[in-house]
């Protein structure tokens, strides 16, 4: 008898061990959508949360859930010779936590949207018009390994969240391409303007050092950014 009620016991146990660990499992904090969030007592001081405050349902309109005007191409007489046009939270409201975001890309030829990630979403490209040279980089444990395709219309890509990825069109007319993200703000951190173009600027022995490359071509950079 005495067996008997060991034997329940440990398998009562067993059990409340287990359901412990699955809700554990399924516990998180919620993904960030700004860059930080600096914790305040007092609450009538605070600035943001994580994500937007909410408009009270009575004041909502159709007009929070739309935004037009992806129809037209955007700019690409830039350095990089490409334009992104971003929906997210900041331009479309009604966006507010439901965890997508998308963007229109355009592309002149031979332009590039450069290596950048972003730190709280993952990218399905679809791309429209065009060929572009795509390719994402693995994370330094995963051997920084390189990941890429050629695509043409109607072709469809996927960049995980996080990782250094680019587009690069490869014809001679424009491409565009459409970009979907899992997060309202997913962030987007574009690798050379943030080396070599923050403010104040990163200490050159420092990027001379990482780069291995000489100072003076490291402080070049920085003026260009």
């Amino acid at each position: 008898m005495m067996k008997g009620s060991v034997l329940m016991y440990l398998q009562l146990a067993t059990v409340a061990l287990l359901a412990l660990a699955c809700s554990l499992a399924f516990a998180s904090d919620p993904s960030p959508l700004q860059d930080f969030c600096v914790a305040v007592d007092k609450y009538d001081s605070a600035v943001f949360v994580n994500g937007k405050f909410c408009k009270d349902p009575k004041d909502v309109k159709a007009e929070d859930f739309f935004r037009p005007g992806l129809n037209v191409a955007g700019d690409t007489s830039g350095r990089q010779g490409s334009n992104v046009t971003a929906v997210t939270v900041n331009e479309l409201p009604g966006l507010n936590t439901l965890g997508i975001s998308l963007a229109r890309i355009d592309f002149a030829p031979y332009g590039q949207n450069p290596p950048h990630t972003h730190p709280r979403g993952t990218e399905v490209l679809f791309v429209l018009e065009g060929t572009l040279y795509v390719g994402f980089v693995t994370s330094n444990g995963d051997g920084n390994r390189l990941f890429t395709k050629v695509l043409n219309a109607g072709d469809v890509f996927v960049f995980p969240v996080g990782l250094v990825h680019f587009q690069l069109n490869i014809g001679k007319s424009n491409a565009i391409a459409f970009a979907g993200l899992s997060s309202q703000n997913p962030g987007v951190i574009t690798i050379a303007d943030a080396v070599f173009g923050s403010e104040p600027p990163i200490n050159p022995d420092v990027l001379s050092k990482a780069f291995q490359v000489d100072k003076n071509l490291v402080e070049y950079l920085q003026k260009l950014f």
